[in-house]
């Protein structure tokens, strides 16, 4: 989410990864609130991306629902579209090209603090080894949609049915 936070994101880039990840975990929950106050309306893109072969890229992050795996995805930087918000997000989170992307919709969730969240779907094909950035993203894995760690989060199932 470089483009979406700038400054404090380049700032969070030249701290140690151990700190990076601790303040990631400290502070979201502060930020959810905040936007919560703030009837805050956050838009953002989920990645759907497969490997030319199927399967899925998988990600857990270091600060939001560590213990589940999700897909990549992230922040609308003003003035970005969907596919330019789902690429650069491949790219930072997983270190992958995206190609032969889609636009599959949107999804609009009332969240428990008071904030709306605006995901627009994009599915797409990954070219590269995917590796987690070891900052916000902790682990990646590849999976074949059909066979989903139980620790996938249902919001993934969800995104994946707009596919079929």
């Amino acid at each position: 989410m470089a483009n979406q936070h700038g400054l404090a994101e380049r700032a969070f880039a030249v701290l140690p990864g151990w700190l990076h990840r601790g303040l990631l975990r400290a502070l979201q929950p502060l930020r959810l609130r905040l936007w919560g106050l703030v009837r805050r309306e956050v838009e953002g893109v989920m990645v759907l991306g497969f490997t030319p072969d199927g399967r899925l890229l998988l990600v857990r992050h270091s600060y939001h629902l560590p213990d589940q795996w999700l897909v990549p995805g992230g922040g609308r930087a003003p003035g970005e579209n969907a596919i330019a918000t789902a690429t650069r997000e491949m790219a930072e989170e997983a270190g992958c090209k995206l190609t032969d992307t889609v636009l599959l919709g949107q999804i609009v969730r009332k969240m428990p603090h008071g904030w709306t969240n605006r995901i627009e779907i994009v599915t797409g094909t990954i070219t590269g080894t995917p590796v987690a950035d070891g900052r916000e993203i902790i682990e990646v894995m590849l999976a074949p949609p059909g066979a989903l760690p139980p620790a996938t989060n249902a919001a993934v199932r969800e995104y994946l049915a707009l596919k079929r």
